[in-house]
């Protein structure tokens, strides 16, 4: 597979686990945050990472908007990647069926990403997301998320 049919199948995975495609990225959003996607490629060999990126409406007294610098911007409130089990997938100097690393991207989506996004679209589900620590709480973070009742 090269990496222009890998972007492409990824990007019909995420479209049709709910992502809207944006400025060479992906994000959902509801009342409270922005959760936003993107491809980064690694420098040292033909293998990717997806940086998940959290905005939340509020704190540091922003409101966001799908614009290129939310999808490319390498901060939110919370900045996470996929855990390490799921690195293969998105490791092209790998060798792997197409028709595998098609269905292994698609778990990625169901298993993580998918689950993941739905909580971190509420400030709630950050919470739970925080409290069992599959996100880290900075301290400035946390000051401002105070200021939420979070």
């Amino acid at each position: 597979m090269d990496n222009k049919e890998f972007k492409q199948i990824l990007n019909c995975t995420a479209c049709k686990e709910g992502f809207k495609a944006a400025f060479g990225g992906w994000f959902r959003e509801s009342n409270d945050c922005i959760v936003t996607l993107d491809l980064q490629k690694s420098g040292y060999g033909n293998y990717y990472y997806v940086n998940i990126k959290i905005y939340i409406h509020g704190v540091f007294n922003s409101h966001y908007s799908i614009c290129k610098e939310i999808v490319k911007n390498d901060l939110g409130a919370f900045s996470t990647r996929p855990p390490k089990l799921y690195e293969n997938i998105l490791n092209l100097d790998l060798q792997m069926e197409d028709d595998e690393r098609k269905l292994q991207l698609q778990t990625l989506f169901s298993d993580f990403i998918t689950p993941f996004t739905d909580k971190a679209l509420t400030l709630n589900g950050i919470k739970e997301l925080v409290d069992k620590g599959q996100l880290l709480l900075l301290p400035a973070v946390k000051k401002e998320l105070g200021k939420l009742s979070f």
